[in-house]
């Protein structure tokens, strides 16, 4: 077991790079959702607002996939300078973007990009941080969400007041160069091991996974009408294939190994944002509470996870990665309260009452995740063959971000359903989180079939 730390001489300039690529994609993407109503405006684009979102998810599927082979391939060096290059110029292009196409343009740049940077930041922890340190790193990279959720939407809410929404944009660019700065000089003579089995999976499936997500997307959204249900339908037969052949085999049953880490993942990390979602609706549309205010539960959960992740880390060190298992499933459990805590929001009149629950619920939820997320990648990198450090990268990532986008989907096509058979909002948010609760539990029957031996690999990592 290594017995540097993450912030040595030999660490130190690759954490503070990795910091600052997730300070940047995370400011981006809570950034945009503040300016996204004016811009729209602006551009006038108002018909197009939802693809301000869905278009970078779409593209970010994309990147994530395409570059998890490529790094498998030819190492991580090449793929990160340029994936970040394509994310500078989507930023670029957005700022001085004269109408909503071309804006949408960029944001299919960044979301790229952004997939393409997060696989590239997940499979160097893999390569170069040996596995007593990856929970830390791991740990670290959970806290750089930390202050984007807090002051980004904020910030950037000043920025379009006070200037123009255009120069939210530009802020960022400055973010994007010194992280270059820092962590290309880790990836230089990083190749794929000699050992390593090249991935030959078609570059088309992640192309037909992102068509057939948009699809069921704009599909829910237009449930209850017939034509949301075709197009869903159709949306879900494109994507199953694809997302068949590029999870581990036995991800949907949750078979003990890789696909049980990744089919427990995939399920909390999409509570977890389904229920701050829903949350969110539930605070400024039963209670009435101003959007600020409701993102002090959002806020008080990311706070709350970066402690737990902090917590197991030192947990991970001291008994060398034994106790993972127990620590994920710790996790969910705690988890599964902060989520079944907030199901009664709807039910609840009195604002103070609604806003304090709906904090120290998100409070608990925001530990569970903290234990268990940043376990369950440690975990996951750990079972990764030689060669296929960018593939199983790829593989976390999907779960991150796929499994959330649907989730959130179908809570909204509920209280789609809800509220054409006239059902107030409130049962359509009541059933949503409800949804989220089964979810979890889902995600903790996923954890308990890992096997108990799921300790790390002692390997060695040339820093």
């Amino acid at each position: 077991m290594s017995t540097e730390g993450i912030w040595s001489t030999h660490y130190r300039a690759l954490t503070i790079g990795i910091i600052l690529v997730v300070t940047a994609t995370a400011f981006e993407g809570l950034a945009v959702t503040t300016i996204a109503p004016g811009l729209s405006r602006e551009l006038q684009g108002e018909d197009l607002y939802g693809w301000v979102f869905s278009a970078y998810l779409l593209a970010q599927l994309i990147g994530t996939v395409v570059t998890g082979q490529f790094v498998d391939r030819k190492g991580p060096a090449q793929p990160f300078i340029v994936t970040i290059v394509l994310f500078a110029i989507g930023i670029v292009v957005a700022a001085i973007a004269p109408d909503m196409l071309t804006l949408l343009l960029g944001r299919v740049l960044q979301g790229f990009g952004a997939g393409a940077l997060v696989n590239c930041v997940y499979t160097m922890i893999t390569l170069r941080y040996p596995d007593s340190l990856r929970p830390q790193i791991l740990a670290v990279f959970s806290s750089a969400y930390i202050l984007p959720g807090l002051f980004g939407p904020y910030v950037a809410g000043i920025i379009a007041e006070q200037l123009s929404w255009r120069y939210v944009f530009w802020l960022i660019l400055p973010f994007i160069f010194l992280s270059a700065l820092l962590t290309t000089p880790s990836f230089r003579g990083l190749q794929p091991p000699k050992a390593s089995v090249a991935n030959n999976r078609s570059l088309l499936l992640p192309f037909f996974l992102a068509v057939g997500t948009g699809a069921l997307l704009f599909g829910l959204g237009k449930i209850p009408s017939i034509y949301g249900f075709l197009l869903s339908i159709a949306g879900l037969l494109t994507l199953s294939v694809p997302l068949y052949k590029l999870m581990p085999k036995g991800t949907l049953l949750a078979r003990s190994g890789l696909p049980a880490v990744i089919a427990s993942r995939g399920l909390f990390v999409a509570a977890y944002y389904g229920t701050q979602t829903y949350l969110v609706l539930g605070l400024t549309s039963i209670l009435g509470l101003t959007a600020d205010k409701a993102g002090l539960a959002v806020a008080s959960a990311a706070i709350s996870w970066s402690l737990a992740a902090n917590v197991q880390a030192k947990l991970d060190k001291r008994d060398q990665g034994a106790g993972r298992k127990k620590r994920i499933i710790t996790g969910l459990a705690i988890m599964l309260i902060g989520v079944a805590g907030t199901v009664p929001l709807t039910l609840i009149q009195q604002d103070l009452f609604g806003i304090v629950l709906a904090i120290f619920s998100q409070i608990i939820m925001g530990f569970g995740i903290g234990l268990a997320h940043p376990t369950s990648g440690a975990i996951a990198f750990s079972l990764a063959k030689p060669g296929e450090e960018g593939k199983v990268s790829a593989e976390i990532s999907i779960a991150d971000t796929f499994t959330p986008a649907i989730v959130i989907g179908v809570g909204g096509a509920i209280v789609s359903v809800m509220t054409a058979f006239e059902f107030s909002l409130s049962v359509g948010i009541t059933v949503s989180l409800l949804l989220q609760t089964f979810i979890v539990i889902l995600g903790l029957v996923s954890a308990a079939r890992l096997a108990t031996g799921s300790v790390p690999f002692q390997e060695k990592r040339t820093p």
